[in-house]
């Protein structure tokens, strides 16, 4: 019988379950999508005690919007994927700069290791809000 890993994390909104008053947890797939989009959207020196934890994505939203930009965004998602987040293997990042909306569309897919699932996909857009 094969055994499946189990991922637990506590959810981003940190309220509490209405019943016991513990913290909700976030479980498997969410849990990963969650700390995966928390780490792209974590600037480098953010957290304290580990300066290097995080991505430098929001610096590149202020270079010209063009696919040369879209590919140093693919990078640098592969990249800090690749260093803080070892429970997956990243399969692909599709990185297409939207001009109308002046930002990228994100497609990023990627399979749990340890895991027979399929291969989940986390799409997203993003701009500067700055």
């Amino acid at each position: 019988m094969a055994k499946t890993l189990t991922f637990k994390d506590l959810n981003i909104t940190f309220k509490p379950h209405p019943i016991t008053g513990d913290l909700i947890v976030t479980k498997d797939e969410a849990a990963i999508k969650q700390s995966v989009v928390n780490l792209l959207l974590t600037n480098r020196g953010e957290r304290f005690f580990n300066a290097n934890l995080g991505s430098s994505i929001s610096s590149l939203l202020f270079e010209p919007l063009d696919y040369g930009t879209a590919g140093m965004v693919s990078a640098e998602i592969e990249n800090t994927l690749k260093a803080y987040e070892p429970r997956i293997k990243v399969l692909a990042v599709n990185t297409v700069p939207d001009f109308d909306q002046n930002g990228f569309d994100i497609e990023l897919i990627f399979e749990i290791i340890g895991r027979e699932d399929v291969p989940l996909n986390v799409a997203f857009f993003l701009e500067r809000t700055r």
